[in-house]
């Protein structure tokens, strides 16, 4: 298999070339394409789909990660809308971001280029396909994808329909690839192929993005975990916040942008933990909570020191009583992983407080965490999330798989 991933290594290289001329007419012409493909496919999608479905549930896979796997007619209408929202977004690939000019009269600048090839290693999902392919083609990338084993026959159909599409639209078929394979030795031979591949980006669990970050010979964006946190502060409408908290924890429990633990002042703990636990029972949310939530919440087991620490990525919820928005903040610094954070509150100050503050990739008032996600904030999808914060921090789009050479115009300055 070593022989045949170096052979798309170099492929990809040399696409990359061609994509980083490409211009703005051709990449949207990809991306109108794809998304006509992806509806007049759902057939043949949806029958790739069902085998890799059916076969991960005679795998007794979960029905949380069952749930990544389906490619829904939600799911789809969402890949064909963030083609369309990525076609829509401005070109980066030569934006010249800032100009300034030296005492000599050298004026220098920076200019968005691409970041050449990247690979992409993920689980699950079969949206990511899609997804990742339209933002490194719109900033002129090549991609090379190694999905997971579960997606397999769901990853082909939509690889293939994005290589017809890329020839129809006159860009190199080798701008996308897809490792067709679930060897996981092929995962290794990718990761070995810093000469080819600029930058590598893991979507999945916390062991996947170990194993990729420990055996990659080129640089990674990644985040290993989603510990996620809404504080409900002492002044705020308590409906407004049942109605969050039970968003950010139910809406989709296995993603990573899930709620994970709930902190609660304690002067409105009482009024508003019974009948939050109460919504969260009837939706089957288990709770673990420490003594003064156990003291208000009938049933809910004692929440251990791992707890604070945990991504359940289930119906599975952390609850603790603060005694103020410091002793939360405090909190989220020791136990969480910097990716989002919200707070519910009425009070202007501590909201901006708390923005300031809370040093996670994305920080909401008064929304659910839920919306830490690419095509939510606007970016068209999203290839990932970093919270490594070199070079990108936060959902990945179409600018993040960019970076900026410096360029200079002169006049013939020479140097003393």
């Amino acid at each position: 298999m070593r022989d045949e991933i170096l052979e798309m290594g170099k492929k990809a290289r040399e696409a990359s070339h061609l994509m980083a001329l490409a211009n703005s007419n051709q990449k949207r012409e990809f991306l109108d394409k794809m998304a006509s493909a992806l509806g007049l496919e759902r057939d043949s999608i949806g029958a790739a789909n069902r085998k890799d479905v059916e076969q991960a549930e005679r795998k007794g896979l979960g029905k949380a990660k069952i749930d990544r796997l389906v490619v829904s007619e939600k799911v789809l209408e969402e890949m064909i809308e963030g083609l369309k929202e990525v076609s829509m977004l401005p070109d980066p690939v030569g934006e010249v971001t800032r100009m300034w000019t030296r005492p000599n009269g050298l004026q220098v600048g920076r200019m968005r280029i691409p970041l050449g090839v990247i690979g992409i290693v993920y689980e699950s999902r079969p949206n990511v396909t899609v997804d990742a392919a339209a933002l490194c083609i719109k900033a002129g990338n090549a991609v090379i994808l190694r999905g997971g084993s579960e997606a397999f026959h769901s990853n082909m159909r939509l690889a293939g329909i994005l290589r017809e599409s890329l020839n129809q639209a006159g860009l190199p078929e080798d701008a996308v690839q897809f490792v067709e394979t679930t060897d996981r030795q092929a995962v290794l031979d990718l990761l070995g192929l810093e000469e080819y591949v600029d930058v590598m980006i893991p979507r999945g669990g916390e062991d996947l993005i170990r194993f990729v970050t420990k055996h990659a010979r080129m640089p990674v964006l990644k985040h290993y975990k989603g510990v996620c946190h809404v504080y409900v502060d002492s002044e705020t409408d308590l409906e407004m916040a049942r109605n969050i908290c039970l968003n950010a924890k139910v809406q989709r429990p296995a993603t990573c942008n899930a709620m994970e633990t709930l902190l609660v002042h304690e002067a409105i703990a009482e009024s508003f933990l019974p009948e939050m636990a109460e919504d969260f029972r009837r939706n089957g949310v288990e709770l673990r909570g420490c003594q003064r939530t156990r003291a208000l919440v009938p049933n809910c087991a004692a929440a251990t020191e791992e707890d604070w620490y945990a991504e359940y990525l289930d119906l599975v919820l952390a609850v603790r009583v603060v005694p103020d928005m410091d002793e939360a903040i405090r909190h989220i610094t020791a136990y969480g992983s910097q990716h989002t954070e919200a707070i519910v509150t009425a009070n202007f100050e501590r909201a901006h407080r708390f923005v300031r503050q809370v040093q996670s990739s994305l920080v909401l008032v008064n929304a659910s965490t839920r919306f830490n996600d690419g095509f939510q904030l606007g970016l068209g999808a999203e290839i990932g999330i970093s919270t490594s914060r070199l070079h990108a921090f936060g959902p990945m789009g179409v600018e993040e798989l960019t970076t900026t050479k410096f360029i200079a115009f002169g006049n013939g300055q020479l140097r003393g």
